[in-house]
């Protein structure tokens, strides 16, 4: 799949009341994504689905770190609305951002609660499968990858090399590409250092 070609516009609501394009739909979720990568998993916890980001890290500052990250997040409620998620969908992220707040109050005990809660991440998940219940959006690649995508668009734009449907394939890839290359590599070493240390043992 390849990035949105038409011009990079924020998304905004219809005066006729009208829903978001499918394009627009996905442009507010991707920055939502981005959003959520940076507050809740910046940097991936090794053998693990969890991360830690910037709401982790203010929830270090006393009070004011864990205020600050409260009113950050509502940044992913916004963007919720504004893809059209009714209230009730939610309700239960609220509370839970809520309760992230306040439970952030406690020494130690509030970042190891910041690192596993993840509102914004679950506002996303929300988003998610929303906008394809309303949109019929069944990628993905503009969420596990959001500023790769949003790169790729900016670049298809001026260039027909980059509208190249292989091309485009492979740019959004690249971290999935560099993982294999590395498992690879990985799974070489430990081969051949294994076959080293065997002939070692058979030669002591």
């Amino acid at each position: 799949m390849t990035a949105n070609q038409q011009p990079d516009q924020q998304p905004q609501m219809q005066n006729t009341g009208k829903k978001l394009t499918q394009q627009q739909a996905m442009a507010v979720e991707r920055d939502l994504a981005k959003f959520a990568n940076t507050m809740d998993s910046l940097v991936r916890i090794p053998f693990s689905k969890q991360g830690v980001g910037a709401d982790a890290a203010l929830s270090t500052v006393p009070f004011a770190g864990d205020i600050i990250g409260f009113i950050l997040t509502l940044y992913a409620f916004q963007k919720s609305k504004q893809v059209g998620v009714p209230n009730h969908k939610l309700r239960g992220v609220v509370q839970l951002a809520v309760a992230d707040m306040v439970v952030g109050f406690v020494p130690i005990v509030g970042t190891l609660f910041d690192i596993f809660i993840r509102p914004s991440r679950k506002a996303l998940d929300i988003v998610h499968q929303h906008i394809r219940d309303e949109y019929q959006v069944n990628s993905d690649i503009h969420v596990v990858h959001p500023f790769l995508h949003e790169s790729l668009e900016k670049k298809q734009q001026t260039s027909a090399f980059w509208r190249n449907p292989v091309v485009s394939w492979i740019w959004l890839r690249i971290p999935d590409i560099l993982g294999i290359l590395f498992v690879i590599a990985f799974i070489t070493v430990m081969f051949l250092g294994g076959r080293w240390l065997w002939q070692m043992i058979q030669g002591a």
